[in-house]
């Protein structure tokens, strides 16, 4: 186990000691073989560290100050709006009315979450220009397969069983084909031009009767807007194909452009990035998924409707393409995206798209001296720097990525878009003072300038951290993911 104070030691466990301590039975015992299946049973003891309160406690205080977090650190991950978390927020969600409820509970004890989901609903439909929302899915990629399979549910309705083709940018999410594939379809890619936007004499080639959708996110994954997108509406809906709208980029448009105005008939969202739902370690997330009014009909149930003056959970949809998340979604994440809207207000959402973009111009051109820039233009919310410069000096992204670590910096997203060498996708979301900006700027210019000077101290990276540079390929085959007792 980890001691802060120490030098890394792992294994604290002593035979004896104890960290707990379990109160009286007070219900009744059962017997557990007449419960759960006798091959489920435990007949000796786990193999569990035994180790006090007090060393349990600080094993782990210790490990959450070596972790990296938007509270403690600048995140510029790009693609990933890694902006802070209001603690409002968190006080909203932890509140008793919402915290305390249970989704099993009858309606009409949970009118006032039935009402707070509504009416995140419709300003979710605002924001994006759509008809009708959906709060189930659990995040980003599962809003995707969501949004998916409410385009192959109208297809096949109209009996066009032939479409089976989803377009995808050559600078997509990776999370893009993989969703479609599991949707059951498949993808085709459409290049993108000199200037990194999508080449329309290509999208007119891979267009065609087999196209189910045309699937990207505006402004694109270089940090550009698709100045083109209304043409690109109309090629795909001229071919009878749908358009669906990747929401990870979302932060650069609030309250300025709505995917709903460029022609999209699907959009999914990241609560969790955009509207400051804690994002990363794992979840949870939140992806709503908005459509156009033809897609109402295939949205998944329960559909959350209003009646009058009360809320209700509507199961009566024969089109529906059925539940896509038990129960309805993640509420804890949409009780702290509902606070965030509420309280920013219009003026507040366009505050942030501003700041925004002006952090992300303001941090690519003090760095193009330095750094190769493949596209050379006004960027949105993120930009993507190349480390072809470096690399020639026997320097790559991924040693400059480590290096930043040695200046307490998560690094910025490397090797992706994979459209361009040696990529590093930066975004300083809207949250970032120029304070913080400037430190980080500085640190990759000396970086820059080691790799001219003493490229050993940077592909050599990290010095500072408890764990030097691993062995990756031996980290990614072969990883320990338990438990071992030491002999």
């Amino acid at each position: 186990m980890l001691n802060e104070h120490q030098p890394l030691i792992f294994e604290l466990s002593k035979e004896g000691r104890i960290g707990y301590s379990l109160p009286e039975l007070d219900v009744p015992e059962v017997n557990v073989a007449e419960v759960i299946p006798s091959e489920y049973i435990r007949t000796e003891e786990a193999e569990l560290p035994e180790v006090s309160e007090l060393d349990i406690m600080r094993h782990y205080t210790a490990l959450s100050k070596r972790n990296h977090g938007v509270d403690s650190g600048f995140y510029p991950l790009g693609s990933c709006t890694m902006k802070y978390n209001p603690k409002v927020n968190e006080q909203a969600a932890r509140m008793a009315g919402f915290a305390h409820i249970h989704p099993l509970q009858e309606e009409n004890t949970v009118q006032g979450a039935l009402g707070l989901m509504y009416d995140l609903q419709e300003h979710l439909k605002e924001i994006t220009g759509m008809d009708e929302v959906t709060l189930q899915p659990a995040a980003g990629a599962h809003g995707e397969w969501t949004g998916l399979m409410l385009i192959r549910a109208f297809h096949e309705t109209n009996g066009d069983h032939h479409r089976t083709k989803v377009i995808v940018p050559d600078s997509a999410h990776g999370t893009n084909p993989a969703s479609a594939t599991v949707a059951g379809l498949e993808t085709v890619t459409v290049k993108s031009n000199d200037q990194g936007l999508v080449d329309l004499e290509d999208l007119r080639r891979v267009v065609g009767e087999d196209t189910a959708a045309l699937m990207l996110t505006n402004p694109n994954t270089l940090g550009l807007f698709e100045e083109n997108i209304l043409e690109m509406a109309e090629i795909v809906h001229g071919a009878g194909g749908k358009l669906y709208y990747d929401g990870a980029n979302l932060n650069a448009v609030l309250s300025k452009a709505r995917p709903g105005d460029m022609g999209f008939d699907v959009v999914h969202l990241n609560l969790h990035k955009t509207f400051t739902g804690p994002h990363g370690g794992g979840g949870p997330g939140s992806g709503p998924v908005g459509v156009k009014a033809d897609l109402i009909p295939f949205l998944p149930k329960p559909v959350l409707v209003k009646v009058e003056d009360r809320y209700h959970l509507e199961y009566d949809r024969p089109q529906a393409i059925g539940r896509v998340k038990p129960f309805y979604g993640n509420f804890g994440i949409n009780v702290r995206a509902y606070t965030y809207i509420r309280s920013m207000g219009p003026d507040g959402l366009k505050a942030v798209t501003e700041n925004a973009v002006l952090n992300a111009n303001y941090m690519m051109r003090r760095l193009a001296e330095h750094y190769d820039l493949p596209f050379d233009r006004h960027c949105k919310h993120e930009f993507v720097l190349s480390g072809k410069r470096q690399k020639k000096l026997g320097v790559r992204t991924l040693d400059i990525a480590k290096r930043l670590l040695d200046f307490g910096y998560h690094p910025p997203t490397i090797y992706f878009p994979l459209i361009v060498e040696e990529s590093m996708m930066i975004e300083p979301t809207e949250t970032e003072s120029k304070e913080t900006l400037d430190a980080f700027i500085d640190v990759m210019i000396q970086i820059a300038k080691e790799a001219e000077e003493n490229p050993e101290i940077v592909q050599e990276a990290p010095h500072t951290t408890v764990v030097k540079r691993l062995d990756e390929t031996l980290a990614a085959r072969k990883p320990v993911l338990r438990y071992q007792k030491e002999q």
